[in-house]
């Protein structure tokens, strides 16, 4: 099992769970997160610290599937996800070393 991490464009979050709806997945968590990477932020510096004025926002989305599943996954969120605009997203794939499943069933 995988754990794929796609974080992507706020307005463009809602396209990607559908289109992964799809697909073969065990769970879907999504949550509003805030960074920056190529495109930078704004830092100012005070004192000896740097301070951030100002992260981008970003959605994150993280799936769990079974390996044979992760490709067509990953090709499912590049296609809605791209923009060929700097600051598209990420995606990383983790692997799972063990899942529990503690609900009363």
């Amino acid at each position: 099992m995988k754990q794929i991490v796609a974080i992507v464009k706020p307005f463009l979050a809602e396209k990607v769970i559908n289109a992964i709806s799809d697909q073969t997945v065990e769970e879907i968590s999504v949550r509003e997160v805030k960074g920056f990477g190529r495109q930078k932020n704004y830092l100012d510096q005070y004192g000896d610290n740097e301070y951030s004025l100002a992260f981008v926002p970003k959605v994150e989305i993280s799936i769990w599937s079974e390996d044979q599943h992760v490709d067509s996954i990953i090709d499912c969120v590049v296609a809605v996800s791209r923009t060929g605009r700097l600051g598209d997203g990420k995606i990383m794939v983790l692997p799972v070393l063990d899942s529990l499943n503690f609900s009363q069933e």
